[in-house]
């Protein structure tokens, strides 16, 4: 789900802490660093090592490029001249198969897989009901007073358009069709990590060996640092705000990060906050954590994950965790301790002041 923020830049989620000085690198290689806004709605920054400013600056036109196409694929709010996204397959849901891009067909059957291995926790089918939290949301941010929760019977409704078997994708022909006319798709949980991860693929296959990629704080380590080698470290940023201190400093090379959290877009009514990640059983925000991170190689499965973990108590997390291979997680509960996976200890670095 494409969305706007509560904040006009939201807040990365992880933090890039690469370590300055000619000591990073080799003498032929120097680090630099690029930033840009919009694509998914958020910050991207890249930071590398490249022999001169201009073939990094290569380098980031063709993220940038890429970026943007997934962007436009997988938008469900807006149209693109000369591109056939996942809006349009949403308003052609009950009206026969939508021929797409491959890389539409690519990431719903990769969607489809992962809904499967989180037990039904992901589900990209959810859209009925994703968009009722999506207008209220809206509203409320633009007028506090008139904020208000979805009536329950109207989710319980909705929710009976989220049947991902109504979803019909044809690898071959390189359609999709939504069976049911009310039934639409949002792969917000999905999308923006699985986008990074083949534009990362993509900027390997050039040639790319010291990347980190991050988009709105889903981010992906390409190799170390520089040839020595060393690690990339990624902070993962304390929910209780800024100037926290981190919650774990990570070292990372060849590895995905990210987080979903309860405090990056929200509305409150009555005092009470209602954030984005919806759990598919109560059709209303989990509030287990305040945050939950998620190291894996596969930056889409990040994505997935860390909002699977959060709709899910830890030992249920914990198992589901245990079905995927170099993966690890870090709880944040709401009093703000920490729970960890058996394995995320080696990942820790030593703090950055």
């Amino acid at each position: 789900m494409l969305m706007k923020c509560k904040k006009s830049l939201p807040w990365i989620l992880i933090c890039l802490l690469v370590l300055a000085g000619s000591a990073c690198a080799p003498a032929e290689s120097v680090k630099h660093e690029a930033e840009f806004i919009g694509l998914f709605d958020t910050l991207t920054q890249v930071v590398g090592y490249a022999a001169n400013r201009a073939d990094f600056e290569k380098q980031i036109r063709c993220i940038k490029d890429d970026l943007e196409m997934y962007h436009q694929l997988f938008d469900i709010y807006n149209s693109y001249p000369g591109v056939t996204n996942l809006k349009d397959v949403n308003d052609r849901a009950g009206q026969g198969p939508v021929p797409v891009d491959r890389k539409i067909i690519d990431l719903l059957l990769f969607s489809l897989e992962m809904c499967e291995k989180t037990h039904g926790r992901v589900n990209v089918a959810m859209g009925s009901v994703l968009k009722i939290w999506h207008n209220h949301r809206t509203v409320g941010l633009a007028d506090p007073a008139a904020a208000q929760v979805p009536d329950p019977a109207v989710l319980k409704e909705a929710d009976r358009h989220t049947n991902i078997a109504n979803l019909i994708v044809d690898p071959w022909n390189n359609t999709v069709e939504l069976c049911d006319p009310e039934m639409s798709l949002d792969v917000g949980a999905i999308a923006k990590g699985y986008a990074v991860e083949q534009t990362a693929q993509a900027a390997e296959a050039r040639g790319s060996k010291h990347l980190l990629i991050s988009v709105g704080g889903n981010v992906r380590a390409i190799g170390y640092r520089n040839q020595k080698p060393e690690p990339w470290r990624a902070g993962v940023e304390n929910p209780v705000g800024p100037g926290a201190d981190f919650l774990a400093v990570l070292n990372i090379h060849d590895l995905s990060v990210a987080t979903s959290g309860s405090y990056e877009r929200y509305y409150e009514v009555d005092g009470r906050r209602y954030h984005h990640i919806i759990d598919v059983d109560t059709l209303f925000p989990e509030n287990n954590y305040l945050s939950v991170t998620v190291v894996t190689p596969d930056a889409g499965l990040a994505d997935v994950l860390s909002t699977a973990l959060f709709c899910l108590p830890y030992e249920a997390g914990l198992r589901l965790l245990e079905s995927f291979e170099q993966t690890e997680a870090l709880w944040c509960l709401p009093d703000g301790s920490l729970l960890e996976s058996p394995g995320f200890k080696t990942l820790k670095a030593a703090p950055v002041n």
